[in-house]
């Protein structure tokens, strides 16, 4: 048996044992799933591509926020700036470093901060206290290793913490990922187990689940057609995902769960493709059908689902910027602004 065979067995045992972690998660009865805001990516360049990218090759360091198997000794010396305006007041913003671990791993640093603004905080009688301003900061800490010449595996702990008004919280989180890439047919496969961990401290009596995931994730440009194809599976643990829609056009919602294959397919499926053409810009497209569902009630647009993005190289800088319409009343503005630290030196 060769050693790539080896791998490979030992992989499967792997997934193996964490689907069945992540089924035992999900079977689990009570509580609620909290920290959503870690399905909110950092990368401009994913976020045009739909949200969802965990197979992307790339040389930007905040696609590692999806996987952190796409970590390499490529980007040592890397940081990257990121920040992004949401829905509402939602304001989010980070910044990751990323450095080489001897010829074949790579460790990387980083700090998010997820505001959303300034609400009214209410007593039981409905009577205001007065105002607070909500907010989520995640620290992470990764690794990833070359297993073989297109075979790396990578992790990524992150510790949460959550304030609410006099409420806070803190939890413990861990990605897990592998990625193959075939440079001589640029075909890029991945897969990623999310968000497993739990809370340490909670905000009250009540258990707040994390929203553990298995993802996959295929990436592949065709000959000399300088564009990129990608097709990522999330939100796995469950097929049917229930969304809020009226119906009618009334003010009052309810849960609608899909009974047809074909929509609950494609609302696991996130859809990407970019255009490969230069080092020194790119051009990304994604259709998110999940995200434009989960809008049915909110005056989603034609748009709603879709996103678009863009970047350009300048000598040492890179600058990234993407845009999506989840609805008619909102727009979502992402900027990334990277550098690469020894290019910089010299």
């Amino acid at each position: 048996m060769t050693p790539l065979h080896t791998h490979i067995r030992r992989l499967s045992a792997v997934i193996a044992a964490a689907c069945g972690i992540i089924s035992a998660l999900s079977a689990q009865e009570g509580g609620s799933t909290a920290y959503n805001f870690l399905n909110v990516t950092s990368s401009s360049k994913v976020y045009g591509l739909g949200g969802v990218n965990i197979s992307l090759v790339d040389d930007d360091i905040n696609i590692i926020d999806q996987n952190p198997a796409l970590l390499g000794s490529e980007m040592s010396n890397q940081i990257a700036l990121n920040y992004m305006h949401y829905m509402g007041g939602s304001n989010f913003a980070g910044i990751r470093y990323g450095h080489s671990a001897g010829e074949h791993g790579a460790w990387a640093a980083s700090i998010q901060y997820f505001g959303y603004g300034s609400m009214k905080e209410t007593g039981p009688d409905g009577s205001i206290l007065g105002s607070f301003s909500p907010k989520d900061v995640a620290f992470g800490a990764s690794y990833s290793h070359d297993i073989t010449d297109r075979l790396r595996g990578g992790g990524t702990l992150k510790m949460l913490y959550s304030g609410y008004a006099e409420y806070s919280a803190f939890a413990l989180a861990t990605d897990l990922g592998i990625n193959y890439y075939d440079p001589d047919h640029d075909l890029s496969l991945s897969v990623v187990v999310a968000n497993l961990g739990g809370q340490v401290k909670r905000f009250t009596e009540t258990y707040d689940r994390l929203p553990v995931d298995l993802r996959l994730g295929w990436s592949q440009s065709f000959g000399s057609f300088p564009v990129r194809f990608s097709v990522t599976a999330w939100n796995l643990t469950k097929w049917r995902s229930p969304y809020m829609d009226t119906g009618d056009g009334s003010d009052s919602a309810e849960p609608v769960m899909k009974d047809s294959f074909m929509s609950n397919l494609f609302r696991h499926l996130v859809f990407g493709i970019d255009l490969i053409s230069s080092q020194n810009f790119y051009i990304a497209l994604g259709y998110n059908y999940k995200a434009r569902t989960d809008m049915s009630t909110y005056s989603r647009s034609f748009i709603s689902g879709f996103s678009i993005g863009g970047g350009l190289k300048v000598k040492n800088f890179g600058v990234n910027l993407a845009l999506s319409q989840p609805h008619s009343g909102a727009l979502s503005l992402m900027f990334n602004l990277s550098c690469n630290l020894d290019n910089l030196i010299k």
